[in-house]
């Protein structure tokens, strides 16, 4: 079975980063001399880089580079935000084309009405009702909605279309709180999915309840929210324990291999 080295898969595309500890004993460990010149060991892939470190300063100060698990658990989210943002547009469009429609009734009814007709000959031939049909009748009790239904429906799509918007960033980033946020409003959505599909059942709409159901298990299982699995002080200590620079820390390691610089 494959596995993805996310360290170096990340380093390959965004370059290393190092850094020199004040730390004279660390700072040795992190440093070789090289007949191309100085190197400094990457804290997320653990090779060492020629050139002249990112930063420097007490090892308190280092910058915590998340690495392996936690790299795979950021694609992830990101795959989310993408799914999340992607909605969030198509939802706006779906608002505002009922803002459009709440405008123009009227004017949608006559048409609809006028080109139904052309169809007749069609499905009278299939002995199929045209005028009766399940499509039909929800598409005539849209025009039956007052103007300010339609309004208020449309503020409402805004609405969620923003929420959507809001978590798809958050989660690109690895913010905490809008995995809070995709945990909450994901869940909150999850009742009305399982009602739809008790009206009408269909692949995308089952697939889309399973996605949701995972994700949000998923969440809230790896980030350790609302205190699962030690909560908050068992996710920053496991964050933690991955850094190379507290791995150097607490014992010396192997050197890693020469790496030309990003």
């Amino acid at each position: 079975m494959l596995r993805i080295d996310w360290n170096r898969r990340t380093c390959s595309r965004k370059g290393h980063i190092t850094y020199a500890p004040d730390e004279a004993e660390l700072r040795d460990r992190l440093h070789a001399r090289t007949s191309l010149g100085d190197a400094w060991r990457c804290l997320r892939c653990g090779d060492f880089a020629l050139g002249e470190p990112h930063g420097a300063g007490p090892a308190g100060d280092a910058p915590l580079v998340p690495r392996g698990r936690a790299l795979r658990d950021l694609f992830i989210l990101r795959f989310l935000a993408v799914e999340r943002a992607l909605r969030g547009l198509l939802i706006l469009v779906v608002a505002w084309g009922v803002w459009k429609f709440s405008n123009s009734q009227d004017a949608v009814r006559r048409i609809f009405d006028e080109n139904l007709s052309v169809f007749k000959p069609v499905t009278e031939h299939f002995h199929w009702d045209l005028e009766h049909s399940p499509i039909v009748d929800t598409i005539r009790r849209t025009f039956e909605y007052k103007h300010s239904t339609l309004l208020v429906v449309a503020l409402a799509l805004i609405l969620y279309a923003v929420i959507e918007i809001v978590e798809a960033g958050g989660l690109w980033v690895g913010a905490r709180w809008a995995e809070y946020l995709t945990v909450v409003a994901t869940a909150a959505f999850l009742p009305l999915e399982v009602y739809e599909l008790t009206e009408h059942v269909s692949v995308l709409k089952i697939g889309t309840l399973v996605l949701n159901v995972l994700a949000v298990l998923w969440i809230m299982l790896s980030k350790r929210l609302f205190g699962l699995r030690g909560g908050l002080a068992a996710f920053e200590a496991e964050r933690h324990s991955a850094s190379l620079l507290e791995v150097e820390q607490a014992a010396g390691t192997a050197p890693g291999r020469l790496a030309a610089p990003a």
